[in-house]
């Protein structure tokens, strides 16, 4: 059980947030009056005071707020939460979501310090039951940690489609098959073919949002542009050859021109990442070859199976 000791919102994204004594919560938005509530998977960000009080120690002069932070948390070790664990504040109950947040553009403290806890210690949620929240009200981690064994994430690589120039069709095919074989999609996104971006979304889904799987579609060809083998293969840490050798072999019965596809299978973690072609076609023909045995892996991946010498 640990304590809320402050309370902050801001009215504007881009200001600093103050404290308040109260809030209220609310499902599919976060605290009313902030200006970084919206239906959306950041709701509600958090900080453990002992964090922010060590990072003070280090000569650091910030307030409640100062990071960002709606919910500063005293007597409550939040460093080995992970995604989907709940929290209950009296009616209130949160689900975090997230896992420290790309820095973009380095903020005050980090220009004055050369370090910021937000990035890597703070945590994001939702709001799935609302309620009123007061400075001084307990909070505890009362739920056990969601099955997040089956969650997904989908990105489309297309230059065209990142512009509006082009509608997505390949990504909206990925996430109802997904959907359809019993994946929950945290979400889909839409890319151009920038190596650099798509490393940054795969490390983000994979480290920050800890979703099982990460499907990208797009960009495996031979098209100068076409970088999404190498940015996948850029943030591995292991290698899983033979899924994308699976969906080549079976391509390869349909047409003879699937020996050109470069798409690659890797894990990242406890994320297991796959590169499907851009076409329709070849999404819902490639998903077709694989999608019945990827849960055996990803439970061994996760730790919930255990390997097995079948066939």
């Amino acid at each position: 059980m640990g304590t809320i000791k402050a309370i902050c919102i801001s009215d504007k994204k881009g200001t600093a947030k103050y404290r308040v004594e109260k809030a209220e919560f609310k499902v599919d938005f976060g605290i009313e009056g902030d200006a970084h509530g919206g239906n959306w998977h950041r709701q509600v960000s958090l900080l453990s005071a002992e964090t922010i009080a060590a990072f003070r120690a280090k000569g650091a002069d910030v307030q409640p707020g100062a990071f960002g932070e709606n919910l500063i948390i005293e007597g409550l070790d939040l460093k080995p939460v992970p995604v989907g664990t709940r929290f209950r504040i009296g009616e209130v109950l949160l689900e975090v979501t997230q896992i420290g947040k790309e820095c973009h553009t380095h903020c005050a403290i980090y220009r004055v310090m050369g370090d910021c806890i937000m990035p890597r210690e703070g945590l994001f949620a939702k709001v799935l039951h609302p309620g009123t929240v007061a400075v001084g009200d307990g909070i505890s981690a009362e739920y056990p940690v969601s099955d997040r064994s089956f969650t997904a994430a989908v990105i489309t690589l297309s230059d065209k489609g990142s512009v509006g120039a082009r509608v997505d069709e390949s990504g909206p095919v990925v996430a109802d098959v997904l959907k359809n074989a019993g994946y929950e999609v945290v979400e889909t996104m839409l890319l151009p073919d920038e190596q650099k971006e798509l490393e940054g979304a795969l490390i983000n889904f994979a480290d920050r949002r800890q979703v099982s799987l990460v499907v990208t579609t797009g960009g495996t060809g031979f098209s100068v542009r076409d970088r999404t083998p190498e940015a996948t293969l850029a943030v591995a840490t292991r290698n899983a050859p033979g899924i994308a050798e699976a969906i080549r072999y079976g391509s390869l019965g349909i047409t003879k021109r699937a020996m050109l596809g470069r798409g690659v299978s890797v894990i990242r973690g406890q994320t297991l990442i796959i590169n499907l072609p851009g076409s329709v076609k070849g999404v819902r023909e490639s998903l077709g070859f694989i999608i019945g045995e990827l849960e055996h892996g990803i439970r061994i991946l996760r730790g919930s199976a255990s390997e097995c010498g079948q066939g």
